[in-house]
């Protein structure tokens, strides 16, 4: 049996609210609920991890705030992976611990793997060429989705002739991956990855129906790290 947690919520939107339905069913403890300014006296109080849903710009400072209360925290907010390197430094320097992720599905980590896999596998055909789609609920605040950013990235690691992307509306060039945004209201979270060929057309894609599973993956990663020390992604996890 798993053993049970005390956990701080960081953010008490839709995640935040789906997070603790799941902890509790899990037989966790909700240790503290921080979603304002006042919510932060006396943090992190008894809680053994933190698990942090919020926005872009304030994630950073989040995470920095688990680092000085030196509580392992797990973070899905995307949007702020641009001062990865800065957090990551501070982080290590301090001796604390961060699991970032921009989804913490576990099916959508395996359609990660699906994406560089078949990346590798179209590398010598250069007549295909890749595009993404990306729909959200109209609440999402970051376009495009953290989660589309990692698939073209991945791509881009892999296969020389890219070297950037660009949201669809940005008109992107013969070397950019072309990314489109939707915004539709009660949409949980599709993403599509398609290679276009001469003859025909390869794609794959990831359906979310529900929250449940970025709660329960989120679940499993405060499990997993809250007694490592170091800044580690669902990769590590999954042994991906």
């Amino acid at each position: 049996m798993k053993e049970a947690l005390k956990i701080a919520i960081i953010g008490f939107g839709k995640m935040g609210h789906e997070i603790e339905k799941h902890a509790l069913a899990a037989g966790h403890e909700i240790a503290c609920i921080v979603d304002k300014e006042d919510d932060w006296i006396g943090f992190p109080g008894e809680a053994q991890v933190a698990i942090e849903f919020t926005t872009p710009d304030t994630a950073v400072n989040n995470i920095f705030r688990c680092f000085d209360a030196g509580i392992p925290v797990v973070s899905g907010t995307t949007g702020w992976h641009n001062r990865l390197p800065e957090v990551s430094m501070i982080g290590l320097a301090k001796n604390q611990t961060l699991l970032y992720a921009s989804n913490f599905s576990l099916g959508v980590n395996i359609f990660f793997e699906i994406n560089r896999r078949l990346t590798t596998l179209l590398g010598p055909f250069k007549d295909y060429s890749p595009e993404i789609s990306e729909t959200h609920h109209i609440q999402k605040l970051d376009a495009p989705s953290g989660t589309a950013i990692v698939l073209a990235n991945e791509i881009i690691d892999q296969d020389e002739r890219f070297n950037a992307w660009k949201l669809k509306e940005q008109q992107p060039g013969e070397a950019d991956i072309s990314i489109e945004s939707l915004r539709i209201d009660q949409v949980h979270g599709t993403h599509v990855v398609t290679w276009n060929g001469p003859a025909d057309s390869i794609e794959i894609k990831h359906t979310a129906r529900n929250r449940s599973g970025f709660a329960q993956g989120a679940l499993l990663a405060a499990e997993w790290v809250w007694q490592k020390k170091g800044i580690f992604t669902m990769k590590d996890l999954l042994n991906l």
